[in-house]
């Protein structure tokens, strides 16, 4: 094995079929999006070029900025409600009660659930006349509020489509913290509960400052995959009513398919959405960063640049 890794021409060979398709499937269609994007083109005919105006328009169309505004929503629910339930939930089983896996098992049962069978099942939950969630309120004794069309009413729409996204990846993102948890060694919280610390103070002086690597995967993966959610949206509401839960993603797909055919303005919007969740990964990455660190790598780039003038003085 260390004869492979040493050999370079061998370390190519393995890596060149990875490559091509990393070229092929993310390169090659992200530039071909971006040459869209400064066109104006309905996907078939001619196409006509338009520089930025694509762009200048997105930031003055109203239904795409509020699509933004409700995909930064759907974001920041997903940090503040769907990780700290999933942490609590993994931090709780990780003490292994009995029956510890069963629980897992059906707390992760949504995330392999297909996106369409649970907006399906949301939509006859959310009915107005005979959904669950309507005959529990009528039958405790809400009528008024029993009788809310949740997913037609542009005051219920975009928080009756949230829940059941945060609902579906929450065992994702718990199954991630449990296994992290489990990977700490028992010697630790040995010593310290011989110490005398309790559950909360083992919670915030180890396991959080060991789980940190994952808390960083787990926000990556949930900022991201909230910035790019379509799936549910488009099956329980497809953005509506009046895009009150429209996002990016859903906006982009109405303008460049029928009926309006504008590939090249959904292009800049595809473009866009890309270029937001590449930002989004490098902001968490230097968030989760060691301030240590960061202040050694400054430290190193202020010697090298003393190094450089110097040698240039000479």
């Amino acid at each position: 094995m260390e004869k492979v890794m040493r050999d370079k021409k061998a370390i190519v060979l393995f890596l060149l079929p990875a490559f091509v398709l990393f070229v092929a499937i993310i390169i090659i269609p992200l530039f071909m999006s971006a040459s869209f994007s400064l066109t104006e083109w309905d996907g078939i005919g001619e196409r006509t070029f338009v520089g930025f105006e694509q762009y200048r328009r997105m930031f003055t169309d109203e239904r795409f900025l509020g699509a933004v505004r409700n995909t930064l929503h759907f974001t920041m629910l997903s940090l503040v409600i769907q990780l700290p339930i999933a942490l609590l939930l993994a931090l709780i089983l990780a003490r292994g009660y009995k029956g510890s896996r069963f629980f897992i098992t059906i707390y992760f049962i949504p995330v392999v659930l297909s996106s369409v069978v649970i907006g399906n099942l949301w939509r006859r939950i959310y009915n107005m006349e005979h959904g669950i969630l309507n005959l529990f309120l009528r039958a405790i004794g809400l009528e008024e509020l029993g009788s809310t069309p949740w997913l037609g009413d542009m005051d219920t729409a975009f928080m009756a489509v949230a829940i059941p996204i945060l609902w579906q990846f929450v065992g994702y993102h718990m199954l991630l913290y449990y296994s992290g948890i489990r990977s700490i060694s028992p010697d630790i919280y040995e010593a310290a509960k011989i110490d005398g610390a309790g559950f909360w103070r083992t919670t915030f002086g180890i396991t959080l400052p060991l789980l940190k690597p994952i808390i960083q995967i787990s926000v990556t993966f949930s900022v991201v995959g909230s910035l790019r959610v379509y799936d549910l949206v488009r099956v329980l509401t497809d953005g509506g009513p009046s895009g009150a839960s429209e996002v990016i993603a859903t906006r982009m797909v109405r303008l460049m398919f029928y009926p309006n055919n504008n590939f090249g303005y959904g292009a800049a919007m595809a473009f866009m959405l890309v270029f937001i969740c590449f930002a989004s990964y490098f902001l968490i990455g230097w968030l989760f960063k060691d301030r240590d660190e960061l202040k050694e790598q400054r430290e190193k780039r202020r010697m090298r640049k003393n190094a450089i003038k110097q040698a240039g003085t000479r």
